[in-house]
């Protein structure tokens, strides 16, 4: 399922009463899916926890 096909099923079913959470799911999937393969490509580097770690880091900085 694409990026925006997991969007518009969350925004569509407008019975998800926590539908923010399931965009913010998402978009986590999606950066941390991203990361992965940049640094895999890139670095050869591949340690899942770091990733989701310096996820967390960002957003926690950024105010998100």
């Amino acid at each position: 399922m694409t990026l925006k096909e997991k969007f518009k099923e969350i925004l569509t079913a407008f019975w998800i009463s926590n539908w923010e959470d399931e965009c913010k799911k998402i978009a986590d999937e999606f950066a941390i899916g991203f990361a992965e393969w940049l640094l895999n490509e890139r670095t050869g580097f591949n340690r899942e926890t770091e990733i989701k770690q310096l996820l967390e880091i960002y957003k926690k900085e950024k105010g998100l």
